[in-house]
Formats: structure tokens, sequence, C-alpha cells
């Protein structure tokens, strides 16, 4: 997706239609549509033509994308977990392992790379009533595979704001809930890793519209990437203009949520109420 926004992005700044890019390649326009959508495998010589074809002769420009293109046709980790990845859902797997900083915005539940393998399963046998054990169980391997980008010799730098209601919400009980707060602690702690409370007396804020990821990568030429998900699909909206009002929503919820230095003083204030409540649940 990242290497077909920007040959799209190349040829627009070019004027040259998807016909002639299509015949520069020995292919049909609706190949170029599709190469630009991310929807298809590319071959190195193609991108190469192509961006000779628009012009783009500088190394530093040349050189990212051909090298992400190389990199977009090797399976990745995830693809043996197929049977439990939709498709719309395995392109923002790869986005994920290949960013340098994750944006994130949650108001329900606890952002997917934060969560710990008891809420994970709750939260999964909940949603997908309909799964076998064995199911949930992939499932949950999957999202604690995931979080592997924080161990990495670079590590994910991740900046999210959860809304109160993800943390006041009990996903498989009190007990399962407060071994989450205990692990947002521990992450929260972690120098890569920013973590804001929006609470509830905010009030309106900026992300009225709902939850939102922005992904960001090492490569200055690549635009950032954001990510929206649906129950059954995804959305990737990627103009400019789009880009610039995710950021700033982003940006305001910074400044809207309690400061990064609050956040363990709230996080252990919930985790005490936590362990009343599972003693109060114990002794009814």
């Amino acid at each position: 997706m990242l290497v077909g926004a920007q040959l799209r992005r190349f040829r627009e700044a070019a004027g040259i239609s998807t016909e002639d890019a299509g015949y520069e390649i020995r292919a049909s326009h609706s190949k170029i549509s599709r190469m630009e959508l991310g929807r298809v495998g590319f071959k190195e010589r193609d991108v190469a033509d192509l961006l000779t074809h628009y012009g783009v002769t500088a190394p530093d420009l040349r050189e990212p994308l051909l090298e992400l293109a190389e990199a977009a046709n090797v399976p990745g980790w995830w693809q043996e977990y197929g049977d439990v990845v939709p498709s719309w859902f395995e392109p923002y797997l790869g986005l994920e392992q290949g960013a340098v900083v994750v944006r994130v915005y949650e108001v329900q539940d606890v952002p997917e790379l934060l969560q710990t393998a008891g809420y994970a399963r709750a939260l999964l046998a909940a949603r997908y009533p309909e799964a076998t054990q064995d199911e949930i169980e992939r499932r949950v391997e999957l999202r604690m595979q995931r979080r592997r980008v924080f161990e990495r010799p670079d590590p994910l730098k991740l900046w999210a704001v959860l809304d109160e209601a993800a943390l006041r919400r009990l996903v498989g009980g009190a007990e399962t809930m407060r071994e989450q707060i205990r692990h947002l602690i521990e992450m929260a702690e972690r120098p890569n890793v920013s973590l804001q409370i929006l609470p509830f007396a905010t009030g309106g804020h900026a992300a009225e519209g709902g939850p939102m990821t922005l992904l960001r990568f090492a490569e200055p030429e690549l635009p950032d990437v954001v990510y929206l998900e649906q129950l059954t699909s995804a959305m990737y909206p990627d103009r400019p203009s789009d880009l610039i009002r995710y950021r700033d929503v982003l940006n305001r919820l910074g400044v809207q949520a309690e400061p990064p230095v609050r956040t363990l003083a709230l996080l252990r204030s919930i985790c005490d109420q936590l362990g009343r409540l599972g003693q109060l649940d114990r002794l009814g």
C-alpha cells in the first residue's frame, strides 16, 4: 500500500495517466490502479521502469521505494495465522511491523499492542462467540506475537491515548482487568511508550468520531498511514488533507488528555479500586 501510494503521487505529479503508465510496463491501466491501491505484488523491474517514466531519477527517492517494493513481496510471519486474519487486516499487520512510530486513540478497549493474553482472550471470546477455543487461542497468540515490535533493536515508539471508558470496562472480570492495568503500568514506564488517559471529566473532545491509528515510517519520503477499523473491514484514508486532519486530532487529544506524568498515578488508583472490587467478589 505504501509503495502504491507513493507511485500514485509520483505519477500524478508528472501528469501521466494510468493508461500511459500501463503502456510503459506492458500492462493495462487497471493493473496500475491495483498496484497503486496495494492490491497486487510488485516486480522490481516494473517499479524501476515506472519511476524512470515519472522522472524520479534521484537515488535517495528511488532506492527506499525499490527496497520497500522488494520487502512487500516477502511473506510476513503473520501469514501462518491466515486462518484467523481477515484479508482487510493483513495489510495493517505489515504496516505495523514496519512502522517506527504508532499513534493510537482507543475508546472502548485497551490498544491491541498493550493487551495481556487474559484480557485479549476475554475480549476475543466476546467478539467471536461462534469461534472455537482453538480459534480464540490462535487469535490471542497472534496478538501476543505482534508485541515483538517492542523487543526489536529499534523498538517501536508508541503514543497511545486511552479513553477512561477503556480502563473502567471490566473485560474478563476484576482480576483479569487488574492484571491488564498492571501491564499498562509496566509499559508506561518504558521510554519508548507514551500513555495518556482521557478522563470522563474532559467532556467533548477532538476525536468524537471514534478510534484511530496513525503509523509513521523511518523513510522520510514515505507518508504517514491512517488506519480506521470497522466491524468487517478497514479504511486507509490517504489524501494529504485527511492525514493533516488526523494528525491534528491526535495532537489535540494529547493536549486534552491528562499529561503522561499523571498516567502512572491514575493507573495505580484504578488498579487499587479493582483490587478492592476483587476482594468483594471473593467475599460475595
